[in-house]
């Protein structure tokens, strides 16, 4: 990281599903209302649990009954983690910039865009993209097995990832573990006193 004394804020790369968004609350509950189910979010300890909990043949079937939930995909109405907004507020008060880098499928965009600003994210800058190594940020935040891995692998020396300590991933080689936003935002006040000489 090279920054000046001035400038000492950091661009953070921000997931939202598993991290800002609560996607497995959100997609059990919709699922319990829609079939007569009784998940719960801590039933989801794997990436293939919307398979392994649900009467769907594939992740094609399970994404495409997620889509439409009365005109608007399951992604509209997650509720945001406990302090993660007030954290994320926080932290671009503070100086540093909210990059939201979110693998989502093309319709659930407008869905996410409209949950941005419902919840008052503090950004200018958001990325739909599965290839998040290629956004260039100084800390990053995710919990997605893949892309942990892909972040560590491509910016072991220029970066520091983070992986968030979820029921579903395992540690990686070259990213910190995060366990909840208060030690994320003491994360990134060490790396911002770092970065600031």
């Amino acid at each position: 990281m090279t920054r000046s004394m001035v400038d000492m804020g950091l661009r953070l790369g921000i997931d939202l599903d598993g991290v800002v968004a609560d996607f497995n609350r959100g997609w059990t509950q919709a699922y319990n209302a829609t079939f007569g189910a009784q998940l719960v979010p801590e039933m989801v300890t794997t990436w293939e649990s919307p398979l392994e909990l649900t009467h769907f043949p594939d992740m094609a079937a399970f994404w495409s009954w997620a889509r439409d939930h009365g005109g608007h995909s399951v992604f509209r109405y997650l509720e945001p983690y406990p302090t993660a907004v007030e954290t994320l507020r926080a932290l671009n008060r503070s100086g540093h910039d909210l990059v939201i880098i979110t693998a989502k499928p093309d319709w659930a965009v407008h869905d996410t865009l409209e949950w941005l600003a419902d919840h008052r994210i503090p950004t200018r800058e958001i990325h739909f993209t599965d290839a998040k190594h290629e956004v260039t940020c100084d800390v990053y935040l995710d919990d997605a097995p893949e892309q942990v891995r892909r972040l560590a692998d491509a910016h072991a020396t220029t970066a520091t990832v983070c992986r968030y300590v979820r029921p579903w991933n395992d540690p990686v080689d070259g990213a910190v573990d995060v366990h909840d936003w208060e030690e994320f935002d003491r994360l990134v006040a060490r790396q911002s006193m770092r970065a600031a000489g």
